[in-house]
């Protein structure tokens, strides 16, 4: 499976995609994080980053970039209005001494101290906490890493009452009991959370039932305008091993908002819009129903009769665009337009395809299922 995930091509077949080369080996980060003196004041610390990270939409997820220039804060965090968290001994610290001394650590080979530390602070690893809220506030961590192969057990590390280090099989089952540090490599940062989006905004609302953005007033003509919301998602089965994190769902519809056209040459001016955004499931969530309360197409007319949808989990790689038609209705005759919905060429697509104005009148409300994801739409 790794060998095929590294010889994939872009949609026209021409294109291959590189070899993942992460500059600084996941491994040996699990290994250099299993020699340093973890105590109290570390586990706060990364408890408060992931914490955060989830509070933002994110996963359990403390970056290397964040540990290195913002002790305690996660993914989604914006550093201009929310200081760092105040740690008598940062990670980063412990890491940098270890580094640079190269004594209990020296199993592993790090090269240029100085050049390491770089390397590491600008890399897109992470700690991945999984099940993080069921830390009892005392308990050290196992520390292992993203084996890359699909395998659901790996080597993982701790430190012994002697301070030795004890390796040990880990598995999720393990995480759930106690905690597990896993090193992965991010793959949700880059994109902006349902949640971020809702804050940017006020008249999104809270998530607890409103409409998350309110359609225009409508004005005498417009009776058949609506609003497509999505109500809520249910994942029931885990997308991803859980080494590699939660899922991240992503939602992309294209349409034409606002569609009036009354002449020919209007048609012409209109052009399709896409609705994209990320929902993470993590471990814990799975089975259960997420309320989302995201609009979809804020003005859909009479005249709009189908979109193009898509749900994806997202698994990276170069971007490549799903080319889709959609229709339009006017003056009794239906026209094509073309919707071009990007996508990542690793990304594991769900469900694609064309649904029309018909189908949410029909399912407003209700749950509809695109194979393991539950989706509720409402037709406002």
């Amino acid at each position: 499976m790794a060998l095929a995930a590294c010889t994939k091509t872009h949609e026209s077949g021409d294109i291959p995609l590189p070899e993942d080369k992460p500059a600084v080996p996941l491994d040996g980060v699990a290994r250099l994080l299993s020699t340093l003196p973890i105590g109290t004041s570390q586990m706060h610390e990364v408890a408060d980053a992931v914490n955060s990270s989830s509070g933002n939409g994110y996963d359990e997820e403390y970056t290397m970039q964040q540990l290195f220039s913002a002790p305690g804060a996660g993914v989604g965090d914006d550093s201009s209005t929310k200081a760092p968290g105040s740690y008598e001994t940062p990670l980063r610290e412990l890491i940098a001494t270890a580094v640079r001394s190269q004594t209990r650590a020296s199993a592993v080979n790090f090269g240029d101290p100085e050049e390491y530390l770089a390397a590491l602070s600008s890399s897109d690893l992470q700690i991945y906490w999984p099940y993080s809220e069921e830390w009892d506030g005392e308990t050290l961590p196992v520390i292992s890493f993203d084996p890359g192969d699909g395998r659901d057990v790996n080597t993982g590390y701790a430190l012994d009452a002697a301070g030795n280090i004890q390796e040990l099989l880990v598995d999720e089952e393990m995480a759930r009991r106690r905690p597990v540090w896993v090193v992965n490599r991010n793959s949700d940062a880059d994109y902006m959370s349902l949640e971020l989006l809702r804050r940017q905004d006020p008249s999104w609302g809270s998530g607890s039932g409103d409409i998350v953005v309110r359609p225009r007033a409508a004005s005498k003509g417009d009776a058949e305008i609506k609003t497509l919301v999505v109500r809520a998602l249910a994942v029931t089965r885990q997308m991803d091993n859980w080494f590699c994190g939660g899922a991240e769902i992503m939602f992309k519809m294209g349409s034409v908002e606002n569609f009036t056209a009354s002449t020919d040459a209007e048609l012409k001016l209109y052009n399709p819009s896409i609705t994209d955004f990320m929902v993470v499931v993590k471990r814990s969530e799975v089975g259960i129903a997420q309320e989302l309360n995201a609009v979809l197409v804020g003005e859909w007319t009479k005249d709009l009769d189908r979109c193009a949808f898509m749900l994806l989990e997202d698994d990276g790689g170069p971007q490549t665009k799903w080319k889709c038609s959609a229709v339009v209705k006017w003056n009794s005759k239906s026209y094509g337009y073309e919707v071009e919905i990007p996508l990542n060429v690793r990304d594991d697509i769900i469900w694609r395809g064309q649904l029309t104005r018909n189908y949410f009148e029909k399912s407003s409300g209700k749950l509809t299922s695109f194979g393991d994801i539950g989706v509720v739409f409402e037709f406002i």
